[in-house]
This record gives C-alpha cells, structure tokens and sequence, in this order.
C-alpha cells in the first residue's frame, strides 16, 4: 500500500507539472496572441472610423483618454457625448458599426442590433411621430477616447438608449466592461411592430430553468426577497458598490446545476468576440467558479402585469452580472455585466502606469 500511494502521488505531481507546461507552452502564447490580434483589429476599425470623419465630427468623436466623460454611462433616453449616427453617412455609419462588429460576436451583434431597432416600436406603443428624437433609433453614440495605438492606452465607446458598451485598450489587452444591454419591451406585445420578439430571450430561460431546478433547501438561500427592485442595484454607477455575495455558491449546487449556471454565464458571455469571453472565463475559474452566487427576487415565474416582476444576480469574487424585469408590470429588462476590479481596464491601466514609473 505505501508503494501505492507513493507512486499515485508522484503521478499525480507529474501531471499537475505537465499541465502547466501545457498551460505557459500552448494555451498561454495562443491567448497572448489572440489579444493583440484583436486589439489590432480594434486599432484598425478606429483608425477607419475617425478617418472618414469631418474635422468638425471628429471633434466629436475624439476625446482624450484622461476625460471624465469616459466614466459618464447611462442607459435612459438623453443627449449623449459623441457622433451619433444620425449625425453620420453611410460610409461613416458602416465604419462606426463596423466597431461593433470587430469587439461583439455575431449573436452579440444582433441582440445590440435588435436593441436599437426597439425604438422603433416605442414609437408606436407610445404614439410618437416618425420624426420623434427622444425614441430614436439614430441616437446612438460612438466616441474613441484618445489615439488608437499599440503602446498608448486608449479606448472606445458606444452609447444610446438601452445599450452601453464600453473598451479600454491597454498593451494589446482588452477589457470590456461596464457592458449595459436592455430591452423595452421585454417581449413585443401582439399589435406591434416586431410582434413576439424578446432580444434577451436566452438570457431570461435560462435563468427560468436554474431557478426551476432548486429544491427547496435551496431556493431558502436562493430567494433573498419576494419583491424585486426595480432596477439594478447598481445602477449606472461608475464603481461597484456590492460586497455581499448572497444566494447559492455554485460549488454547494448539484451536477447538473452547475452545468445550468456555467450555462447562464456562458450566454452572457457569448455576446462578445471570442477572445474575450475566452480571457474572462479564464479570470472566472482562476478566482474559483465554485465561490459564484446566484441569487433572486421577486416573481419565480414569467408573469407580467402590474406589480410583477422578477430580478436575478451572479455574483463572484471578480465578477457581477445584474438583470431587473420589473418596470411596465414586469416587461422591460435592464441587465449589466460588471468586473468589480477591472472595469474600465483599472487594473491594466494601473500596471502600465506602474511599469511606465519603473523605467
């Protein structure tokens, strides 16, 4: 038995040894790679951008890095910094979307797509004439903060009424967050434009069918009140102010469960190009997966009508997702994904300062 046991540790020391020369031999270089290789198409699909704008759009679209208006992020109809399209040709207009087009996937794409297109019918749920400016479908705004470049910092934006995306470029690195998509309606209503359509479909079931599998031991942990709010308890703030993690951990849920939590995640994840779902799923089981708490409140299943509605959250030691559907009697979803040290690429910035300093 002693021989045994020895010779089963051993193997098992050489494999954790083999996997991590695997790891720093294979799979890191490859993601290294992939970074800069999106954060050069990034710098390329900018440069396009800016390059087919008036000196006087320009003056717009360009602000620098260090501008406040970088943390300035809302998802309410408003006047926003910035070029919007309705302010651009179709040339320019291709360039701005192409932006998105590099950093989303093209589900990601579609859903952001879709979002815009919403306006549309907002129009007519609330009588607005074709011309209206405040459910406006052109009202989205792009801004690249500071110059596109491989050694600089830099980043862009795109902003309008339920959909904020924010990049920060460091160092050929890529952050994404805050990323804001919304959707009034949550699903169009018979009578309307778009009839039936629900832009954050996948997001919704599969939260529906987590919830749906906890006993009820579980859900005494998972259900933290019988109300929802109504909105995202973090609102639009520039920093994440939630430190308790409550709910259910997914290392205390079944098999199968977790498979439907690494699921919801997922899907959130999958709006965005595949490097960087890639890198963020890394950052997740890195900081642990099992320490990820999924938590809610309000109705357990999809109802509307007044007073209804239901609110979700997955919250990690380096991540948070927020999704509220309470507003218009629980049709009118307002969903966030949040890194709760990096958001706004802080993390990269302060050690590219820091290295800067060294030198």
């Amino acid at each position: 038995m002693p021989t045994y046991s020895f010779g089963s540790r051993r193997t098992s020391d050489s494999a954790k040894i083999l996997a991590l020369l695997f790891l720093y031999l294979y799979v890191v270089p490859v993601e290294l790679h992939a970074q800069k290789k999106l954060s050069s198409d990034l710098k390329s699909a900018s440069e396009q951008f800016l390059g087919a704008l008036t000196a006087e759009q320009k003056a717009l679209a360009n602000l620098s890095f260090d501008s406040e208006w970088r943390y300035d992020w809302n998802y309410t109809p408003r006047q926003r910094k910035g070029l919007p399209l309705k302010q651009m040709d179709e040339t320019q207009r291709k360039a701005a979307m192409n932006l998105m087009k590099t950093a989303l996937s093209d589900g990601g794409l579609a859903k952001a797509e879709a979002i815009i297109s919403l306006e549309y019918v907002l129009r007519q749920v609330e009588k607005r004439p074709e011309n209206d400016t405040y459910r406006d479908p052109e009202n989205y705004a792009f801004v690249v903060f500071g110059s596109p470049d491989a050694k600089q910092p830099w980043g862009w934006s795109v902003e309008g009424h339920h959909l904020s995306l924010h990049f920060t470029i460091v160092d050929n690195k890529v952050e994404f967050m805050p990323s804001f998509f919304g959707s009034n309606p949550g699903i169009v209503l018979p009578g309307y434009v778009q009839e039936g359509k629900q832009v954050l479909k996948e997001e919704t079931d599969a939260a529906f069918r987590l919830l749906g599998s906890f006993d009820e031991q579980q859900l005494k942990k998972v259900m933290l009140a019988d109300k929802a709010p109504n909105d995202l308890l973090t609102t639009n703030s520039r920093k994440v102010n939630l430190e308790n993690r409550e709910g259910l951990a997914l290392g205390d849920m079944a098999p199968a469960q977790q498979k439907m939590f690494q699921e919801l995640i997922n899907i959130y994840l999958s709006r965005y190009h595949v490097t960087l779902k890639n890198q963020e799923l890394d950052r997740l089981r890195q900081s642990d997966m099992n320490k990820i708490y999924f938590a809610w409140m309000g109705d357990r299943e999809p109802i509307r009508g007044a007073g209804r509605g239901h609110y979700f959250r997955v919250h990690g030691p380096t991540f948070l997702i927020e999704y509220d559907n309470t507003q218009n009697g629980g049709n009118h979803v307002h969903s966030v994904v949040r890194d709760l040290t990096n958001d706004w690429g802080e993390d990269l910035l302060k050690a590219h300062y820091e290295a800067a300093h060294k030198k």
